[in-house]
């Protein structure tokens, strides 16, 4: 394959990540982790199963970053996840120094590389790898309003049986309970789902994509969300890879966009070869302003905490 992508973290996310990649065949493989054994035992087990799954992407696990070098794009998964009981914001700490030390060795050997962040809590992780890469803001991307967004899709079916295919939606803000779904842009088919469903209905949708992170915690009980997240950053991949140039929700550096500034924030983003390509200004309700800065001003929160460790 003529394309590279990185995956730190062999955990859940990081593994299906990996699979997803392969399967689609839209690149070689590299499956990073510090536990010895277990890149190099799942990147085996997915190449033993490339004859079934009927793809040639060669995948590589290893404990170190070496193999890593001229990485299109790197998929970072690491840190510990969430149990029940803690919020995203409880791993801050320990994710913010597994994140510098990992964005310092991949920078080293990828310097032209793209950033997707999957680990927690986005938002702030996001700004710990575009302050430790010096990379320009088009090339450090969270992975965040794309799984929200596939969450409340995935709900709207479910209250209406459609299928999900016929499903959008936008959801805007930092990753966690201070989320902003649209009902307003959110479509069946085309069809705003204010115009399909009642409006008690659609706040308890609301609600529960805010929550859906912390519904799946509780009922895993010892780990969190894997299978959509590993696909909401591989949709995000092949996005670049292919230079499709999708408009997905994703969380970008802003510099005065949507009244935000110096911040990573999810909103509806173009998503091309060269990452970035255009941040999407909608409008919004007075009422909807208000949540997305209540939104902001807790994502700053992260940010100040990150900034004094």
């Amino acid at each position: 394959m003529d394309k590279k992508v990185t995956v730190v973290g062999a955990g859940n996310v990081g593994a299906t990540a990996a699979q997803r990649l392969a399967e689609k065949e839209l690149c070689d493989v590299v499956l990073i982790d510090i536990i010895e054994g277990v890149p190099q035992g799942k990147a085996l087990d997915l190449t033993e199963a490339a004859p079934i799954e009927k793809h040639d992407a060669h995948l590589t696990g290893t404990n170190g970053y070496d193999a890593s070098e001229g990485s299109d794009i790197v998929i970072i998964t690491a840190g510990i996840p969430r149990k029940p009981g803690m919020s995203r914001d409880d791993l801050i700490s320990t994710n913010a120094g597994i994140m510098k030390n990992v964005v310092e060795e991949v920078v080293k050997r990828s310097p032209e590389t793209i950033l997707i962040i999957v680990s927690n809590p986005l938002d702030a992780m996001c700004q710990v790898a575009y302050d430790i890469s010096g990379f320009p803001k088009n090339r450090v991307i969270g992975m965040a309003g794309v799984l929200d967004a596939a969450r409340f899709r995935a709900f709207i079916a479910m209250e209406l049986n459609v299928s999900a295919e016929n499903t959008h939606a936008f959801v805007l803000g930092g990753h966690g309970d201070t989320m902003v779904p649209l009902p307003r842009y959110s479509t069946v088919a085309g069809i705003p789902i204010t115009e399909l469903m009642p409006q008690d209905r659609i706040d308890a949708l609301v609600d529960r994509t805010a929550n859906g992170g912390a519904e799946i915690v509780g009922l895993l009980k010892t780990g969190s969300a894997y299978y959509a997240p590993a696909s909401a950053a591989v949709e995000m991949a092949e996005s670049i890879l292919k230079d499709k140039k999708k408009i997905l929700p994703c969380a970008a550096y802003l510099e005065g966009e949507y009244g935000c500034n110096d911040l990573f924030i999810g909103v509806p983003v173009k998503l091309g070869s060269s990452g970035v390509e255009e941040i999407i200004e909608i409008d919004l309700t007075d009422e909807e302003n208000a949540a997305l800065k209540k939104s902001a001003d807790a994502v700053q929160e992260l940010k100040e905490i990150v900034k004094n460790l």
